[in-house]
């Protein structure tokens, strides 16, 4: 059985990471697609532009865009497959979620990570 983990894209890639998502609708500054060793860049499940431009990273805004993002989530069905892909995959290896934000106690890995187990991030 496999460990979901969430890790900023800046961190260097380990193997015990397995496979590698980005979560995040803009490609991250700095970083080569060489450097950032992904299984892919599943931009289509990120926040939209509208919740993440009003979030902002804004700590008092945290609960809200966590609710926010879930109900996003619950009704994209690229989401919906995504959760699917994830599970399969922590059935025999390690699935690491990449985000890009300094924090990493809110972000939207952190609500995703939740969604996909379950459980509640806010």
């Amino acid at each position: 059985m496999g460990e979901l983990k969430i890790k900023r894209i800046y961190d260097a890639p380990e193997p015990s990471d397995g496979e590698r998502f980005l979560v995040d609708r803009l490609w991250p500054r700095g970083i080569s697609k060489e450097k950032a060793e992904l299984s892919d860049w599943v931009k289509d499940i990120a926040p939209s532009q509208e919740l993440r431009k009003w979030f902002n990273h804004e700590e008092e805004k945290y609960p809200e865009f966590s609710k926010k993002y879930t109900t996003e989530l619950e009704s994209n069905p690229d989401a919906s497959d995504f959760k699917q892909k994830v599970n399969e995959l922590l059935k025999t290896e390690n699935v690491t979620l990449l985000f890009a934000a300094k924090s990493d106690k809110l972000n939207n890995a952190v609500v995703l990570s939740a969604w996909i187990s379950g459980s509640s991030s806010s």
